[in-house]
């Protein structure tokens, strides 16, 4: 085990919006180090949110994020030769977190079309609390509410 946790890195905020949440997104978006490529498919789906609903695409965003990411969730814990699957709260930065990879991802296996404008959709299903990330969050609270019996095995 470490001795120390290693501190976070600080992230540049992102040079459009001057926002770090962007940059965030850029960085989790990235394959192979193609940083432009991933800026310009995430630029291009903005775009697409501006156009479609003449909002902030940030603000859509942030609140994409906080309807996607979970409150509870299950960590597994072992007690006496059995594992059981502990629900606890999620941190903000693993929510955050989860947040983005769920929104990716649900973005990523949508059918047809360029990226960005699988990206621009899955944000604004999110923003308005549908589409398949917001699921994934269900998902995750209906386990943790069913495992709710073994919540006095917290750490």
């Amino acid at each position: 085990m470490r001795r120390t946790k290693p501190e976070p890195r600080v992230i540049p905020p992102d040079v459009r919006y001057n926002n770090v949440t962007v940059s965030n997104l850029v960085n989790r978006i990235m394959k192979c180090g193609k940083r432009s490529a991933a800026v310009r498919m995430v630029y291009d789906a903005f775009d697409i949110v501006q156009k479609q609903t003449g909002r902030d695409p940030v603000e859509i965003l942030e609140q994409a994020l906080k309807n996607v990411g979970p409150l509870m969730e299950v960590r597994p814990r072992r007690v006496g030769g059995a594992t059981y699957q502990v629900p606890m709260e999620v941190p903000a930065n693993r929510r955050m977190t989860l947040a983005m990879r769920w929104i990716i991802s649900a973005a990523r296996s949508r059918s047809g079309k360029s990226f960005a404008e699988k990206l621009s959709a899955e944000l604004l299903d999110a923003a308005n609390n549908q589409g398949a990330a917001v699921r994934k969050r269900e998902e995750t609270h209906k386990m943790a509410e069913a495992n709710r019996a073994f919540s006095h095995y917290r750490v």
